[in-house]
C-alpha cells in the first residue's frame, strides 16, 4: 500500500507496545512480513531524552525502513518539540500515542486521557503536524467509556489537522484490554473520513484478518499480542488475504531458529546481563501452549545468564522435535475469541 507518499509492502502493521516493540523486535515482524512496524512510545518530556530507556527506545541503527516513532505527551509545544527530535533522529512517520489506557499515562493526561479533552487534542495534531516534514500518524481508542466514544470525533479532527492515517483500537480507555474488542465504532469512522482507517484490537488469526476487514472496511490491520512470539502472523496474514488458504504453520525447527535469532538480537541490544532479563518474556511467548511449557518457563525464568537460557532453549526445542516436526498450538494461547468472530459474519 501507499500514503503519504511512502510505499509500504502490504497493509499489515505492528502496534506499538510498551516493553515489546524494540528494535530487534520491530526488524523481526518486518522480516516476517509486515509492512510498518512503530516503536515504543517514546516521551515527550525533554528532560529525559538523555535518559537510557529513552534512547533505547529511539534507536534505529540499521532498521529497515520506513522507521515509525511514537510520542506520547499532553503538551501541543512539547509533542511538536519532540517530533522534530525524533525526526532529527532518522523518524520517518511520527506516531502519536492517544491509545495507551496505563493508569502512569493517563495520569498525566496523555495516551487515552487526551480523548477527554477534544479541543486540546486538535491542539496537539495541529502542532505536531506543524513541526515536521514527514508524515503524522494518530493511534487511538474507541473513547473513554462506553458512553463516550468519540472516536468518530476525534477522527474528524485528525483528517481536519492534517494526520495522514490513523489506527483504532477497538476497546474504550476503561475496557483497557478485558473483553472482546468491538468493529463497530471503527467501521463508523470509516465511512466518515477519508484519510487510511486501520482496525486494531484481537486480530489474532488470518481468517480474523480477513472478517475484520470485510466488516470494518479499513485500509489495513495492526496487530499486537498476537505477535508476541508469534512473528510469522505477517505472512500468514498477507498470504490468505492474497490466497484465500492457509499456510501450514512452522516447522519446530523453524520456531527454534526464529527464536535463536531473536534472542541473539536481544542479547547485543540490551547487553548480555539486561537481555536475559528481556529475553524471559519472548521465550515464555514463544513457548506459550506447548506441551511441557508450564514447567519450562518456571525453571528458565531462573536462570541468570545467556549460556544457560541458550541451552534450556535448545533442549526445550530438541524435546518438541522428537515429537514430530509441526506444533499445534491451543488457540485461547493467542486470545483469539469465536464468538467475536462468529458475531462478525453474523
Amino acid at each position: 500500500m501507499e500514503f503519504a507518499g511512502i510505499r509500504l509492502k502490504n497493509n499489515l502493521f505492528v502496534a506499538p507496545m510498551a516493553g515489546v516493540t524494540d528494535r530487534p523486535f520491530r526488524q523481526l515482524c518486518k522480516k516476517m512480513g509486515a509492512g510498518l512496524a512503530v516503536s515504543e512510545m517514546v516521551t515527550s518530556n525533554a528532560l529525559l531524552y538523555g535518559s537510557t530507556k529513552t534512547q533505547r527506545r529511539a534507536n534505529h541503527e540499521g532498521e529497515v525502513d520506513p522507521i515509525s516513532v511514537q510520542i506520547a505527551g499532553a503538551d501541543p509545544i512539547m509533542m511538536a518539540e519532540a517530533a522534530r527530535h525524533n525526526v532529527d533522529r532518522g523518524a520517518q512517520i511520527i506516531d502519536i500515542n492517544m491509545g495507551c489506557p496505563a493508569k502512569k499515562v493517563c495520569n498525566v493526561a496523555a495516551g487515552s486521557a487526551l480523548m477527554r479533552d477534544e479541543a486540546l487534542v486538535g491542539r496537539i495534531l495541529e502542532a505536531v503536524v506543524g513541526a515536521v516534514s514527514v508524515p503524522v500518524t494518530l493511534k487511538f481508542r474507541t473513547g473513554w467509556d462506553r458512553d463516550n466514544r468519540n472516536a468518530p470525533t476525534i477522527a474528524r479532527i485528525a483528517e481536519e489537522a492534517g494526520i495522514r492515517l490513523i489506527a483504532i483500537h477497538g476497546r474504550t480507555r476503561c475496557d483497557h484490554y478485558m473483553g472482546d474488542a468491538e468493529y463497530d465504532t471503527i467501521a463508523l469512522v470509516k465511512s466518515q473520513v477519508g484519510i487510511p482507517v486501520f482496525a486494531n484490537g484481537d486480530i489474532s488469526s488470518p481468517r480474523k484478518a480477513k472478517q475484520v476487514l470485510d466488516y470494518t472496511k479499513a485500509d489495513g490491520v495492526m496487530i499486537g499480542r498476537a505477535a508476541q512470539g508469534r512473528p510469522w502472523i505477517f505472512r500468514e496474514i498477507e498470504h490468505y488475504l492474497a490466497t484465500g488458504s492457509e499456510l501450514p504453520p512452522p516447522e519446530v525447527g523453524e520456531i527454534h531458529r526464529v527464536c535463536r535469532e531473536h534472542l541473539a538480537d536481544l542479547y547485543g541490544f540490551y547487553g548480555e546481563e539486561a537481555g536475559v532479563r528481556v529475553a524471559r518474556k519472548h521465550i515464555a511467548w514463544y513457548t506459550k501452549g506447548l506441551v511441557g511449557s508450564n514447567v519450562f518457563r518456571s525453571m528458565m525464568n531462573t536462570l541468570p545468564d545467556v549460556p544457560r537460557q541458550l541451552e534450556a532453549v535448545d533442549g526445550f526445542f530438541a524435546q518438541l522435535a522428537d515429537h514430530g516436526r509441526y506444533l499445534a498450538y491451543d488457540e485461547s494461547a493467542v486470545n483469539e475469541s469465536e464468538a467475536g468472530m462468529e458475531a462478525l459474519a453474523a
